[in-house]
């Protein structure tokens, strides 16, 4: 039973890790593209780190939440909003690292081009009054909370009230879908997760146009329990953090896509905390 003796050992001095440590992220995309990339990042920040690390797949934004709420996950990539609710959640909780491109992110409008809406740099276009639009996901940032602020910002009235008929797609992919089949006439999308389906020819920028973009927001950021350390020792969160800093591989950033992660803390997103409280949209 010698080899009993030196794993408790080993488990004493901290140099095995008994627990996996979990992480998610907001299905901002469909599952499948999901599940490739994130499950090389559980691969990353293992070899990083050496703690046995999983990637856990939710199906909705609020999912996220509550899986980093109730302790499922450790660590969490959210959107602006869904990182505000969880760190409200969560006591102690820490925003560690955004995407360079994150500290100015922007939602795109997007219209099919049979609509005749013509793009404007200067303001939404307001011959879209009475069409139909789609946002994202309810509590989605670049999806809903910043195109609603913009959209009030323009018409003076809620979305209900300029649209025809408004909708939720529940991800940008099914957004930017939805708005090609012409099932709505306008919809708010993460432009990064825009730029990636023009650049891999998953939409036909000729039919699909963009008309709008909003003025640079931060968004998405990696968050971590407060606990994590006394769960899994004592430099655990400094070591995701400094593995996501250094994360450098092309193909693992291109994922994202970001060209890479830089130092973030809770301060940084309070302008999406305080445009969550003017239009009642904290509660995940």
């Amino acid at each position: 039973m010698r080899w009993l003796s030196a794993l408790a050992l080993a488990l004493a001095a901290g140099s095995v890790h008994a627990e996996t440590f979990h992480f998610t992220a907001i299905p901002d995309e469909d599952e499948a593209r999901l599940v490739e990339r994130f499950e090389r990042v559980a691969d990353y920040l293992a070899e990083q780190t050496g703690l046995d690390v999983e990637y856990v797949p939710v199906k909705s934004y609020p999912a996220a939440v509550s899986a980093f709420r109730n302790n499922q996950v450790q660590l969490a990539w959210f959107g602006g909003l869904t990182g505000v609710q969880a760190r409200a959640l969560v006591p102690g909780s820490q925003a560690i690292a955004q995407g360079v491109e994150d500290a100015e992110f922007r939602s795109y409008f997007i219209a099919g081009a049979d609509t005749g809406l013509a793009a404007d740099q200067s303001q939404l276009p307001e011959d879209m009054e009475g069409m139909s639009f789609t946002f994202g996901a309810r509590t989605s940032t670049s999806g809903r909370l910043m195109p609603e602020y913009y959209l009030r910002q323009r018409f003076n009235a809620s979305p209900q009230a300029i649209f025809s008929r408004v909708g939720f797609s529940g991800d940008h992919s099914r957004t930017i879908a939805l708005v090609a089949a012409g099932s709505f006439d306008v919809g708010a999308v993460n432009y990064k997760v825009w730029d990636a389906a023009v650049a891999d020819g998953r939409v036909d920028s000729d039919e699909v146009k963009v008309i709008w973009q909003t003025p640079p927001y931060p968004d998405y950021q990696w968050t971590i329990r407060g606990d994590v350390d006394e769960r899994f020792g004592d430099d655990t969160t400094a070591q995701i953090q400094q593995a996501l800093l250094s994360m450098s591989d092309p193909s693992l950033l291109e994922s994202f896509p970001r060209s890479g992660f830089i130092a973030a803390d809770n301060d940084d997103y309070a302008p999406i905390e305080e445009t969550g409280q003017a239009l009642d949209l904290l509660r995940p």
